[in-house]
């Protein structure tokens, strides 16, 4: 009776966290936009951290992640540690990301953050120019993704979880994400709830 009561527990917490409609709960590409709504990103180029010019358009053919974000910023923070490790998974496979700061004391201030950070992603200091170039951006962090080709895929305005931003990633490099599906997880619950299984 327990393992029945633990199995039940697990799926109203599923369905409740899934909004109890099967198509959310699967749809995993909801803020990709499909190829045909998709503009080019506005091309830019900006020094990185190593005085090296960074020019966007020469990342083309690769999935970028292309984050406006402040060393102030609570959420860029929590933001930062997730888009290290997409550059050390993904790079291989065509991923890159690319921090732009808007930090107003520029390398003074970025330089030491994001070595103690130890970010391991191209980061360049951003000026308003820039921010205009990408709608004017006004909130920390906002995000982009593009695709292969150079253009917008999906934008993040605010934080969003690790999550979602790996499911677009892979669907952008054009892979399966690892994880277990809801179906995974119901089918790896349902056993122990068995008529007969104590």
């Amino acid at each position: 009776m327990t393992k029945r009561w633990l199995f039940a527990a697990a799926l109203a917490a599923l369905l409740i966290a899934t909004g109890c409609n099967p198509r959310e709960a699967t749809n995993v590409s909801a803020a990709v936009k499909p190829d045909k709504e998709r503009k080019a990103a506005p091309d830019f180029a900006l020094k990185d951290s190593n005085g090296q010019t960074l020019k966007l358009s020469s990342l083309k053919g690769k999935v970028i992640l292309l984050n406006f974000w402040a060393t102030w910023c609570g959420p860029c923070k929590i933001e930062i540690p997730w888009f290290v490790d997409f550059e050390q998974r993904y790079r291989d496979q065509g991923f890159a990301v690319v921090g732009v700061s808007m930090d107003e004391d520029g390398w003074d201030t970025v330089k030491p953050y994001i070595t103690d950070k130890k970010v391991n992603y191209r980061v360049v200091i951003g000026n308003d120019m820039v921010a205009q170039l990408y709608g004017g951006v006004e909130s920390l962090p906002t995000t982009f993704l593009l695709d292969r080709d150079g253009r917008i895929a999906s934008t993040h305005v605010g934080l969003v979880s690790k999550g979602d931003y790996e499911k677009e990633i892979v669907q952008l490099l054009g892979r399966k994400a690892a994880g277990t599906s809801v179906a995974g997880v119901f089918a790896a619950l349902a056993p122990s709830a068995a008529p007969g299984a104590r």
